[in-house]
């Protein structure tokens, strides 16, 4: 029997890998856009599979059943927003890298809305992310994080736990994000108000 070379086979794998990827990519993207414009009812593996143009069987084998299903759309989501928040301008000074995410993470929440909703507003009644998506999400957000521990030891910001701060920051921002989504808010001013009032409020004495 003649063996495959290794280097043929890694490629076979490699681009197989990528045809799967294409795949989930594709599915979830059905899934979130049905999520959107015909709720949470319409998240059946037969309508999706109609959708994508695939059978069920694929859908199952790749996620087992809808609350998997579920559960891949909600890490789907906070991935997208992690690749955001790395569009933000990288700058020397860590403070302004800081300010800098704030529009960053605004433009995910409104550019993906069938995502958002998904990830914080129970867009599928009953759903309940395990304990390990949920650790998997937060860490999706680790470059705030980061950011904030450069600022701590750029003296900038007062020396505690990075992921104090970054949950205030999270908050607020999420505050001014849903009165944008509901109609409350027209601009990008009160969000900008808050994230900034947050920073402020971690400021040094001799940074204030």
């Amino acid at each position: 029997m003649t063996s495959v070379p290794l280097g043929l086979q890694g490629a076979y794998l490699v681009g197989e890998r990528a045809t799967q990827d294409e795949l989930r990519g594709r599915l979830l993207d059905v899934a979130v856009n049905l999520l959107q414009t015909d709720g949470p009812d319409s998240l059946t593996m037969r309508r999706i599979a109609a959708e994508a143009g695939c059978t069920t069987t694929v859908i199952y084998t790749m996620f087992g059943n809808r609350e998997g299903l579920a559960e891949a759309l909600y890490l789907e989501g906070f991935e997208r927003f992690r690749r955001y928040l790395e569009t933000a301008p990288q700058r020397r000074d860590p403070l302004e890298t800081l300010t800098a995410l704030g529009p960053a993470y605004r433009r995910a929440c409104l550019e993906e809305p069938g995502y958002y909703s998904l990830m914080f507003e129970q867009a599928i009644p009953g759903f309940e992310p395990s304990e390990r998506a949920r650790t998997l999400a937060r860490a999706a957000l680790n470059i705030l994080d980061r950011v904030i521990a450069d600022c701590i030891s750029a003296g900038y910001l007062l020396p505690t736990q990075p992921r104090k701060i970054a949950d205030a920051l999270w908050a607020a921002a999420q505050g001014a994000i849903s009165l944008e989504r509901a109609g409350h808010l027209r601009d990008d001013s009160t969000f900008e108000a808050v994230t900034t009032g947050v920073i402020c409020c971690y400021l040094t004495d001799r940074k204030r």
